[in-house]
């Protein structure tokens, strides 16, 4: 019976491993915080320019926060602590001497989801002058990779779309975790929050307008969302309701998203008449088959602590849209 048992054992384990007659990798998860990337390199080059380089790109302030904060954090470790620990962390940038300049960006190297980057130079100057060639390369790795993962955790528990009026009415839908509660759904309007400690939140709006064919769709997103605000978002003040900061202008990116043209806007709200404020990511996607914008938006209200990580995931969330109809 124990023999039986064993071979049992054993071809289940080939099976699990093998597919197509190939062996599948069975991979250790990776460690590490989102937002946080692990430099391998030696400490005098990281006490130096090399260092100095790799902070002023990966330490940049993002953009559309309204206190300064890193785009990641950053830990550093030296070539001879490169180890099986730090092996499984998930986001990996090593730096180093070789006989030639080279850049790669590789996945699941030793863990899973992992995203390792390699520079290599033939000199201090030459490593320097990769890092500068490949920094938009090793923002987009880091930060596609924790979106990723951003996405497949919240992917184990999410509300049913398919119950939420406001998305089959306008025919599309996203991916949102459970944690959200609804604060107002209508035929044409979406939106649900997440309570965090101390009275701080994250919201989710949805809704569409329909494309102006006189004004650029870029000039329409401040009105658009003005608008939205002053129908459906009060402030606590009578007659108050939440604007685009009116003293700065926001950042707008063209973007794809749901396979479709689309402008990322990130910028400050406000409430008009009373004083509450917040960062908000804002992505208008061109529907020109229903002639409409699909309008998706996430802002947190979370005074006096840091609000990356909350944009993030609102990020990650707003980036699941798909577009039925």
């Amino acid at each position: 019976m124990m023999k039986k048992l064993a071979v049992l054992f054993i071809v289940i384990l080939l099976s699990v491993g093998c597919q197509n007659g190939k062996p599948q990798r069975i991979y250790q998860s990776s460690n590490g915080r989102i937002n946080n990337v692990l430099v391998i390199v030696k400490n005098s080059e990281w006490q130096g320019e090399i260092g100095d380089t790799l902070r002023k790109i990966i330490a940049a302030p993002v953009v559309g926060l309204p206190q300064p904060e890193s785009q990641f954090d950053i830990t550093q470790a030296p070539p001879e602590s490169y180890g099986s620990m730090f092996k499984a962390t998930r986001s990996l940038l090593v730096i180093g001497t070789a006989k030639e300049n080279s850049f790669s960006a590789k996945s699941n190297v030793y863990a899973k989801p992992q995203k390792i980057v390699t520079i290599t130079g033939t000199s201090e100057e030459q490593i320097i002058l990769q890092i500068i060639k490949y920094k938009h390369e090793i923002l987009n790795a880091f930060r596609d990779n924790d979106l990723a993962t951003s996405q497949y955790n919240n992917s184990k528990s999410l509300l049913d779309a398919t119950s939420i009026n406001t998305f089959n009415k306008l025919g599309f839908s996203l991916s949102i975790p459970r944690k959200y509660r609804k604060v107002e759904e209508t035929d044409d309007f979406f939106w649900y929050r997440h309570h965090l400690t101390n009275g701080n939140s994250m919201e989710i709006l949805a809704y569409t307008m329909p494309i102006d064919p006189s004004t650029d769709i870029s000039d329409q997103i401040v009105s658009n969302r003005n608008a939205m605000g002053k129908k459906y978002i009060p402030g606590a003040k009578e007659g108050s309701y939440m604007i685009t900061e009116e003293a700065y202008t926001p950042h707008v990116f063209d973007v794809t998203l749901a396979g479709k043209k689309a402008y990322e806007t990130r910028g400050k709200w406000e409430v008009k008449g009373a004083y509450m404020a917040g960062p908000f990511l804002n992505y208008t996607v061109v529907d020109k088959a229903n002639n409409r914008l699909v309008v998706v938006e996430g802002f947190t209200y979370a005074p006096s602590i840091n609000k990356r990580d909350f944009m993030f995931e609102l990020e990650a969330i707003l980036k699941t849209l798909k577009i039925h109809s």
